[in-house]
């Protein structure tokens, strides 16, 4: 089994300054369709794995989360892509959950009942919080620089990724092309 798990802000769409809230505002990074795309003729599947603090907050409904990624998937769908599963963490910090990254419980209920080498696994992201995820369930990382974290900002993280690509399309091409090796 070919396993990928990705973040969705920063990663397939664009990250706004606040919380991608509405339809209006999900717009998807250049070629990260295509990427998407790749994965799945490549034989992967792919899960999302996302923090969604903006609900805890107030600043939108689990409803227009639930907009915003039935929009995503339909778009994924056109294309002849398609998403394995979405899972999404609701809370804040504070809420101490075992879902919000980088704790691991999105990863865990993604897989649930599937015996998961997750070292055998890439887990795409933008942000530290992704990489301490994907290192404390114990997947191979890969920053990309699409969403907010720049690659000078790395220096200073006590964990870092294993990878750093531009963008979702390059960290699948380098993936594809790396397991043909």
């Amino acid at each position: 089994m070919k396993l990928i798990f990705l973040d969705r802000d920063g990663v397939i769409n664009k990250d706004t300054q606040g919380y991608v809230a509405s339809c209006e505002e999900f717009e998807f990074i250049p070629g990260s369709l295509e990427a998407i795309l790749k994965l799945n003729t490549s034989g992967y599947e792919i899960n999302i794995i996302s923090n969604q603090a903006g609900i805890a907050k107030g600043i939108y409904s689990v409803e227009d989360l639930e907009k915003v990624n039935n929009k995503m998937m339909r778009e994924i769908e056109k294309v002849g892509g398609k998403i394995n599963s979405a899972q999404y963490c609701i809370h804040e910090d504070e809420d101490n959950c075992l879902c919000r990254k980088p704790a691991t419980g999105m990863f865990k209920k993604a897989v649930k009942g599937r015996d998961v080498e997750f070292m055998k696994c890439y887990f795409i992201g933008d942000k530290i919080s992704d990489i301490a995820a994907g290192r404390a369930i114990g997947c191979k990382t890969i920053l990309v620089l699409s969403g907010k974290t720049k690659k000078e900002d790395v220096a200073c993280w006590k964990i870092k990724p294993d990878y750093i690509k531009e963008n979702l399309k390059e960290s699948v091409d380098w993936i594809l092309r790396k397991e043909k090796k």
